[in-house]
């Protein structure tokens, strides 16, 4: 088995359908092909260190953590095809790797198979259960040097190829993090239930104290009324003379109404006991640990998303369950204003990379020289400029940041227009938001008049059943200016993701090579959480902060912007903020 100057030579993996595995080396020499039938006997017959390619890490990955067998690195097929048509303004087109296989070929392409919804009691599934066509191992060999082609046509290659191989990493830590899972104490998140909601009622019913409270919402109107209803509350204010377009806190929370103080605890209750109580507990927390489905790049802009069990949601009381075993400890590391640290790596500013690299809270930092050290009002200005607020006091403060920081508010500014334009927009590593309201196809094919390079919206890879990110799907609206803000905020927060992405392959790797028993159990957006035993903790904050450091540099190149965390070792994550 020959190697590169870089190490082993890549392998790919492919099943055929008929229960055989078969593995080859990259490129394919006469007589290194395997037969198995167990993937892992392929896996552990290569080289350490050796590169898998394969059509979907979630298809084959779980299989092999199952049977003890771990892979450093892999190339995930489908992923990069998913970011190539997305690059070449193609989004929308089936991304399988038959798919892919067809265009190759002038074959008919076969459609994408049917999101998954989770399944609550069967997290232990070895593999991805939804159907596929299985693309023999030639034909994926294939589809992956016309992928190498194809990246090497984008207009950043090194990009391209660094977002593919971070991302493809990303997947492989899913998979471990869902086998991991995340410590949690049924026995505290029984506790905290009944300390919150009181006794469960035979059946169905509420449980004691939101009954109590949805009792005083009705007294309070003099007729019964169901808080759990919307269109009942409105009515019922409405009948007291108060209109209302909607029951959320801030729109009520200030009336002078004594339904108000109980339909604020009833809601804020029962949020609670339908997301996370204890039919939530039965469903998803099994043997000490909640594992939920991790979904790298679920959104546009590459952010996670879990697909059942409402991880990226876990109130802060209820996170009083999530404990670190004996002797373990629970490292909660949370970047700190990691988007406005992005705005400057990617704009260039002089003067924001100025501020961004100094070790201090970089919202001070601008007060100082922009706003007479009112932290807050600076605050705002760096995120009307990220998310587009453009009046009143925003617009004021939009100002004052345009005036320090040119070239960081021009190059948010570039992207709203080019979002409102239609354009292709890209974060920085090049992954794609689509054009808006039309056939992706139609776009020309080098991407001509990218504006930057790339908020947040669902694409349709994932599964339905938990979209986490709180944002509908309105990339696709004819609204121009909305469509300006979007993009506004994807060049930010999609280049934060890759950055993430980096950060979360070289904490894996660090924590491999150390030898260490500590697993990378959770990640959201700019928070990670490691689960080590109570010795490794100091190493691991180092590593935590040492890979933010190292994703820097290989994202954004060499530049003066830091990206530190604000680190925390407990027992109990509750205790971590």
């Amino acid at each position: 088995m020959s190697e590169t100057a870089d190490g082993p030579r890549p392998w790919a993996l492919a099943e055929d359908g008929d229960g055989w595995w078969h593995a080859a080396p990259v490129p394919p020499s006469g007589g290194s092909r395997l037969r198995v039938r167990d993937p892992a006997e392929a896996i552990r017959a290569a080289p350490p260190g050796t590169r898998w390619i394969w059509r979907s890490t979630a298809a084959v990955y779980p299989r092999l953590l199952a049977a003890g067998a771990r892979v450093e690195r892999c190339y995930d097929v489908e992923d990069a095809e998913l970011l190539l048509l997305g690059h070449e303004g193609r989004s929308g087109e089936p991304r399988s790797a038959a798919a892919a296989w067809a265009r190759l070929t002038g074959a008919p392409v076969p459609a994408d198979p049917p999101a998954r919804a989770a399944e609550p009691g069967t997290q232990d599934s070895l593999f991805d259960p939804r159907p596929a066509v299985h693309v023999p191992l030639d034909a994926l060999i294939a589809v992956h040097a016309d992928q190498a082609r194809r990246l090497a046509a984008t207009a950043h290659p090194d990009r391209m190829r660094l977002l593919t191989a971070s991302e493809s990493a990303a997947f492989l830590i899913a998979a471990e993090m869902h086998r991991a899972g995340l410590p949690w104490r049924a026995d505290v998140h029984r506790a905290l239930l009944t300390e919150l909601l009181g006794e469960r009622y035979a059946g169905r019913g509420e449980p004691r104290r939101l009954a109590e409270l949805a009792h005083e919402v009705s007294v309070a109107f003099g007729r019964r009324v169901r808080p759990d209803l919307p269109a009942d509350v409105v009515k019922a204010f409405a009948e007291t003379g108060v209109k209302l377009r909607s029951t959320r806190r801030w729109e009520i929370q200030e009336l002078d109404h004594p339904a108000v103080e109980p339909l604020l605890a009833y809601k804020k209750l029962y949020r609670i006991w339908t997301a996370h109580g204890w039919s939530w507990l039965a469903d998803w927390v099994h043997d000490g640990r909640f594992r939920p489905e991790f979904i790298p790049g679920g959104t546009l802009t590459g952010r996670w998303v879990t697909n059942g069990g409402g991880a990226l949601q876990i109130p802060k009381v209820i996170r009083r369950a999530v404990v670190a075993d004996p002797g373990w400890r629970l490292v909660v590391a949370d970047a700190d204003q990691m988007e406005p640290r992005v705005l400057a790596a990617i704009s260039r500013d002089p003067a924001f990379m100025e501020v961004a690299g100094r070790p201090e809270d970089l919202y001070t930092g601008i007060s100082r020289q922009s706003f007479s050290g009112d932290r807050d009002k600076a605050k705002l200005a760096v995120l009307g400029a990220v998310y587009g607020q453009t009046s009143g006091d925003g617009l004021k403060n939009l100002a004052a940041l345009r005036r320090r920081f040119p070239r960081a508010v021009a190059y948010v500014d570039d992207a709203a227009r080019a979002g409102e334009e239609g354009r292709l927009v890209r974060t920085w590593l090049g992954r794609t938001c689509p054009p808006p309201a039309r056939s992706a196809a139609s776009e020309d094919d080098d991407g001509a008049g990218e504006a930057g390079i790339p908020q947040d919206a669902p694409d349709d890879r994932t599964a339905p059943a938990d979209r986490e990110d709180g944002w509908t799907p309105s990339y696709a609206s004819t609204n121009t200016r909305a469509r300006g803000r979007f993009t506004r905020n994807f060049v930010v927060q999609g280049s934060a993701a890759d950055w993430a992405l980096l950060m979360l392959a070289a904490l894996r790797q660090s924590l491999s090579s150390a030898g260490m028993r500590a697993e990378l159990v959770f990640f959201q957006h700019d928070e990670v959480i490691v689960h080590c035993p109570e010795e490794e903790a100091p190493a691991v904050a180092e590593a935590i902060r040492a890979a933010g450091d190292r994703a820097g540099r290989l994202c954004f190149g060499d530049t003066p912007v830091r990206f530190p965390f604000s680190t925390a070792v407990v027992e109990c994550y509750a205790d971590a903020k």
